[in-house]
This record gives structure tokens, sequence and C-alpha cells, in this order.
């Protein structure tokens, strides 16, 4: 049987895909988690033979915790399961180490799919996901997009002052302070050269980085 380790924040999400894994045949969960810290907990009290991880999660984004899995970890198959189809996420989680990328709108045929061709050893990416990342290779070396400047925390204040969150609660979710959330704050301001929140909202809006 192949063991899973599910991350995601959403209750329903991950006993949707509980159900789906363990109706397959050849599959089990072994362990849950609903923000990154748990993941990485449970992974290490039971090391998983897949990690199916969300992107958007609390305390750390799935970005982080493909690193610190990879530290433990360095030929644990991961497979990033988000609603984020943009080149951005696509090529920041198979730069950290994801070996495989799917959407939420994939079907869930797909998704084992996935996970046995990461159990096998390749790689996999939804059709979202391919057109993503050959968009990216199609512009060249990267640099030209605003999206490329931000670093992965810039990136988390940014949605979550798009989301409507204070600084604190930003500041709770990722285990930073609020000094830290409002120095990124200004400089996320000055590298788009944007005024105030309500336009760093409109930019997230319009990158879609958000889901409204």
């Amino acid at each position: 049987m192949i063991k899973i380790l599910l991350a995601d924040d959403h209750d329903m999400v991950r006993a949707g895909l509980r159900r789906i894994v363990e109706e397959s045949g050849d599959m089990v969960v072994v362990a849950e988690a609903a923000d990154g810290p748990a993941a990485i907990r449970q992974a290490l009290a039971q090391p998983p033979d897949v990690a199916v991880l969300d992107l958007s999660m609390p305390g750390m984004d799935g970005i982080e915790v493909i690193g610190h899995l990879q530290c433990h970890y360095p030929r644990l198959p991961i497979l990033i399961l988000t609603m984020h189809d943009e080149e951005q996420f696509v090529v920041r989680a198979l730069e950290a180490g994801a070996m495989g990328y799917i959407t939420k709108r994939s079907a869930a045929d797909e998704l084992l799919k996935a996970i046995r061709k990461l159990v096998a050893g390749g790689r996999y990416l939804s059709n979202s996901a391919a057109e993503a990342l050959a968009m990216r290779v199609g512009k060249g070396a990267p640099g030209g997009s605003l999206l490329d400047s931000l670093s992965n925390r810039e990136l988390q204040v940014l949605r979550g002052l798009s989301l409507g969150q204070t600084s604190r609660e930003i500041a709770e979710a990722y285990g930073i302070s609020v000094k830290t959330v409002n120095t990124h704050r200004d400089r996320l301001l000055k590298k788009l050269n944007l005024r105030n929140n309500i336009e760093l909202a409109r930019f997230a809006i319009h990158n879609r980085l958000v889901d409204l």
C-alpha cells in the first residue's frame, strides 16, 4: 500500500481526498495535517511514501513545507494539490522540490494517476500547470515580471492583506512579528509602485493570487 500524507487546511477537502485515496485499493492515508507545521510533524512521526500538500496553509505555506521535508527526506515525492495554476506558483513549487503539481479542479483519477507516477519515480503536471510552465519557458529567462521580484514571504503577506487580514492575523498565521509583516507590506508597496492595501488587493486579484 502507498502511504499518503494529506495536508490541507480545509477539513472537507481532506475528507474528500481521503475517500478518493482509500477507495483506490492500493493507497492509504497514514497522516493528515491542517497546517504547515503539523504536516512536518506528521511526516517525521510516520514517514509517508508521498506527501500531498496544498500551497495555502497557515503557519507555513506549501513552499516552506517542501523545503523542510526535503531536508529530512530528500527523496520524498511531493505532490502539490492547489487552486492556483498560475505560472508563479507552479515554478516556485517545482524549484522548491515538488515532483508533481495538479489543481483541485482535476478529476479524482488524475490525483491517483499523479501519486502513482511520483511513486514510480516520475513527475506529473496537470494540463494547466504544464501550460503555465510552458509560458514561463516561452518568455525566456525570468526577471521581467513584477511577481518574480517578490519573495515567498512577500507573496504570503500580499495574499493575506488582499483577503482583508490584519497585520496581526498574518503575523500569527506565519509565526512572524507584526513589525515584520509591516516591513514586507512597505516593501510590496515600493516594489509594485502601489500606494495602499486597496491597490495591493487589486493587484493580487488581477494576477489571480487570491480566490474570490
